[in-house]
């Protein structure tokens, strides 16, 4: 069984990265890793969309995954997703792409320059259509967010951006792991904790450690269910 991990950073997955075994350099920003007779290559993109989608097709193309986990934090509109919540992503979407009509904006579909379900994207989103048959991870909220380039921080935009899509979470790489994953045809998911509520920034309600511990613990328990 051959697994990529792919995160934005290496803080991200730290706890991960302690539980299993390093055993070489697999190419640029890969890792080659074992847990317990199990292949694991870990990746890491660095931050944000267009680092994720060109390192993951550049590595999905040299090397055939059993599977392919996404695993990183998010912020949650969801209240009922409280920072330290480890959810699965299965549906995600580029929020900011499209185009400002005065105060109205415009869904790249909108504009007719993509239609609704012209491959990869299925009624607008990236979903994940076969997610793998894993209990660890069937045991996850499964909720639909968003990925933006500027992580939402300010009443307007927050009440903007959730009325325009009401996603649950937002990342700034999900959906272009999604994008790239799909167009590979692999077998993955899109696996996030929660560090914070989206609101005005307050870092002093943050949970950045509690929801990195939990990752850690969630990903050592799909690797093991695999």
């Amino acid at each position: 069984m051959r697994t990529l991990i792919v995160a934005a950073t290496s803080m991200e997955i730290a706890p991960l990265i302690e539980r299993i075994r390093y055993t070489s350099d697999g190419g640029p920003r890969v890792k080659a890793y074992t847990r317990a007779g199990h292949d694991v290559d870990v990746l890491i993109t660095g931050v944000g969309m267009v680092a994720t989608a060109a390192w993951c097709s550049h590595v999905l193309a040299r090397k055939r995954y059993d599977l392919v986990l996404n695993l990183g934090l998010c912020g949650s509109f969801d209240r009922a997703l409280e920072p330290d919540t480890v959810v699965h992503v299965v549906a995600d979407r580029i929020a900011e792409l499209g185009a400002e009509d005065g105060g109205t904006f415009l869904t790249i579909q909108t504009l007719n320059l993509l239609a609704d379900n012209e491959f990869p994207f299925t009624r607008g989103q990236l979903m994940n259509p076969a997610p793998p048959a894993n209990a660890a991870l069937n045991g996850l909220p499964a909720v639909t967010g968003i990925t933006v380039n500027t992580v939402h921080g300010n009443d307007r935009s927050i009440a903007a951006v959730a009325q325009r899509f009401n996603p649950q979470v937002e990342s700034m790489e999900g959906a272009a792991f999604m994008y790239a994953c799909l167009i590979h045809e692999v077998v993955f998911a899109q696996v996030r904790a929660v560090s914070n509520v989206v609101e005005k920034r307050n870092r002093g309600a943050w949970k950045m450690a509690e929801a990195i511990r939990s990752l850690g613990l969630t990903a050592l328990s799909i690797l093991d269910h695999v």
